[in-house]
Parts: structure tokens; sequence; C-alpha cells
């Protein structure tokens, strides 16, 4: 095995690179990994307990009055990702991956925070749901960008062959923070009486959520950077760093169909069981945690499928065109016989299409895109994608169903935008710039 010195270790020791290489690779996995797990985990908690944040801080008349408004802030936060994506991004094309991560988490943790301490609108009126909607402001502008340079750097730092791998743990860690979120949805409410959940019991998510912040910046110093930008006088920079609108704009559409599914079927769900299906709280819960379990344990053997195959179309092919084929199958067994073992089953088929698709999708969309402009072109095409058609995805449903009162209001949305994404990949060239 070829040896290699440590710039950390005496010149004495002698570090086998595979070692350092392997321990290198956990490193960034680890790190980036904290950073996308806390922002899925807030707006996992946010979206699982909408209906009783709506109450304490949106009380309006109405059955779905409350919960509109609260999911309406819900998608308030990525309104403002599409800034988030450019400004954070270009900031990562300029000084570093590294340099754009640290605000990154450490913005999302503040808006954890406020959300968290904030008192009801009932103890200090219209300030309440002010100090809600900054936070979710301050979480979308972190989230823009977070996604987009996580992702880029894992990709960059991946060896020969492992872009799949490494690039499959964004899906990972957002798979981990929905099984957490809906873990701790499912123990406050079958643990805790309905006056204690709703008077302090919800809280109890966020503030467990900023212990991540603190550890995810210690380990973002300890990163060794991907991206050394040239000169903005090199003349291959200036031409490289153009944007390709014609890319962008189908790579914005290309998100809609996983976008729209993931925040679907892992983050809206329990309010759509309990609301419509009229299960318990506490059951509503377990098929969101059995997507986290699936999206955390499938998305790295699926980054290795996708290191093995030559091309990234076919697979999405395949997955885009099944995935629109099951959705009417799964909720009409769901609606007509609502249980456990009719809900689970085709909650997983859904969230198995989407972990086959998400690493060779994204590699797709960040091995077209020169270096120079790779962190703001994903920022924008990630924020874009998921504002229009992911954080208002539970606000456009449930307005849906209080018109139409059509339990599959869910299909019509996630059959439109998986077809709009299905036509957006034909157009897509596969192109690998560098």
């Amino acid at each position: 095995m070829k040896i290699s010195s440590s710039t950390n270790a005496p010149p004495h020791i002698q570090i086998p690179v595979r070692t350092a290489n392997t321990a290198m690779q956990r490193r960034v996995i680890v790190a980036t990994a904290l950073g996308n797990a806390l922002e899925i985990f807030d707006f996992t908690v946010y979206s699982f307990f909408a209906a009783l944040i709506g109450k304490l801080f949106f009380p309006v008349d109405g059955r779905y009055g409350s919960l509109l408004l609260s999911f309406a802030t819900f998608g308030v936060g990525f309104v403002i990702r599409p800034i988030g994506g450019i400004v954070l991004g270009a900031y990562a094309d300029r000084r570093g991956r590294k340099a754009a991560m640290t605000p990154t988490i450490l913005l999302m943790a503040l808006g954890t925070a406020i959300i968290g301490l904030t008192p009801t609108y009932a103890q200090i009126g219209l300030a309440a749901p002010l100090l809600i909607v900054g936070a979710r402001l301050l979480q979308g502008f972190s989230a823009g960008g977070e996604v987009g340079v996580s992702t880029t750097f894992l990709m960059e730092s991946a060896a020969p062959g492992t872009r799949g791998y490494l690039v499959s743990w964004q899906m990972a860690s957002q798979g981990a923070s929905a099984l957490a979120g809906a873990l701790c949805g499912f123990v406050l409410t079958h643990v805790l009486p309905a006056d204690a959940l709703e008077s302090w019991g919800w809280r109890v998510p966020f503030l467990l959520g900023l212990i991540i912040g603190p550890v995810g910046l210690y380990i973002r110093r300890h990163l060794n950077e991907t991206h050394h930008a040239l000169p903005v006088s090199d003349s291959r920079v200036v031409e490289r760093a153009r944007y390709d609108v014609r890319r962008l704009v189908l790579g914005t559409l290309l998100m809609l169909g996983g976008t729209s599914s993931m925040y679907i079927v892992v983050l809206y769900l329990p309010s759509y069981l309990m609301t419509v299906v009229h299960l318990s709280a506490a059951n509503a819960f377990l098929p969101s945690g059995v997507a986290g379990l699936i999206l955390m344990m499938g998305s790295p053997l699926c980054g290795k499928l996708t290191d093995r195959l030559k091309r990234r179309k076919p697979i999405l092919y395949v997955t885009s065109v099944a995935g629109l084929l099951v959705l009417y199958p799964a909720f009409a067994v769901m609606l007509r016989a609502p249980a456990m073992t009719t809900i689970l089953p085709g909650v997983a088929i859904i969230i198995v299409l989407k972990v086959l698709s998400s690493p060779g999708g994204f590699l797709l969309l960040m091995e077209s895109f020169p270096r120079e402009i790779r962190g703001r072109s994903l920022g924008i095409i990630y924020s874009l994608g998921v504002t229009l058609f992911g954080g208002f995805a539970p606000f456009t449903v449930t307005w849906l169903l209080s018109v139409t009162k059509n339990p599959y209001a869910p299909i019509w949305y996630m059959g439109a935008c998986g077809l709009i994404s299905l036509i957006a990949l034909m157009m897509f060239d596969e192109h690998v710039a560098d």
C-alpha cells in the first residue's frame, strides 16, 4: 500500500493514503450531512406540528384557516431561497465552498432557536407571528445556499468513480432528519397529554435541533477546500462564468417531480392523514418515519449504483415514468382502506423511486456546469424548484382540498410536477463540463 506523511502527524509516523482518504471522506460526509440535517429536521418538525403552530401563532376562524396561514409561513421561508442560492452560491464560487458553508449553518441555527423560543400570539400578540415569519426567512436564505454549496462540495471532494456515493449523502441526511423529526413527533404526541403538547411539548424538537449547529460548525472549519477561484481577469474564467439560462430553466423544471414528492409524502403527509384520512396523531407520523428510514438507508446504496452507470439519464427516465404510474394506486388504496398495512407500502414505493433517481439527478445537473459557476447554478436551480413547487406544496394542496373537497388533490399536484420534470429531462442534454 502506498504510504505518505500527514502534516498533522510527527515526521516519523507514516499514515496509509487509503486510510487518510477514508477518514477525510467520512469527515466531509459528516460535515455536510449535519448542515443538511439541521435544515430538513427543522422543516420536518414545523410541517408535522403545522396545525398546532397555526393555532398558537395564527388564530383565525375556519377549519383550514390557521393551517393555511401556518403552511403559508412555512412557504415564506422558500420565497427567499433563490436569493440565498444566488448570494451564497456566488460567494462559494468566489471564496470557496468551505467559506460559504459557515454562515449557512449559523443562520439556520438562529432561525431554529427563534421558532423554539418565541412566545405565542396569546402572550405577545402580533409580535409572535412576525417573529415566526422572520425566523422562516432566515432559514430560507441559509437553506438556499446550503444545499447547492454542500452538494457541490460533496461532488468535488469525491475520488474518481465515487461521485454518486458522496452526493447521495445529501439525501441520506435529509432522510435521517425526517426520521428523527417523525420519531420526535410520534413520541411527543404519544407520551404527552394534549395540553402539555400545546403549551411546551412542540418546542422540544426545535430546541434539540440546536445541538446540530455547533457540532456541524466545528467539523466544517477543519475541512479541506475543494475550489480555489482563478482571477476574474483570466479570459477562460470569464467565458466559463457566464450563466447558461437554458440549462438553468430546464434544471429548475427537472427538480419539480422529486421536490413535490419529497414535500408531500415526507413532510405534508402527517397533516393530510390527520385531517383527511382521520388517523390519530401518533399513527400519522409513522409513514414519514418509514420514508425517512428509506432515504437514510437507501441513498448510499443507490449512490454506489449510480457510480456503476455510464450515463445518468436512463435511470431518471425509468424512475420518472414509474413515479407517475404509482401515484393513483398508492393513494387510492390508502383512502379506501386507511390502515398502516395499506399506507406504508404506498409511501415506500414512492420514496424508493425518489431514492433511486436522486444521485443521478444531482450529478446530471452539477456535471453540466463548469466549476466556476457550479455553486451558484445549483443553488439557483434547487432553491427555485423547491420554492415554487416544494415549499408551497403543503399550502397548495391544503387549498385544493378546501376548495374541491377531493381527497385526491395531492395526486393532481405531484402528477403535474412529475410530468413537467419528465418533459424537461427529455430536453436536457447530458454533458460533463469538468
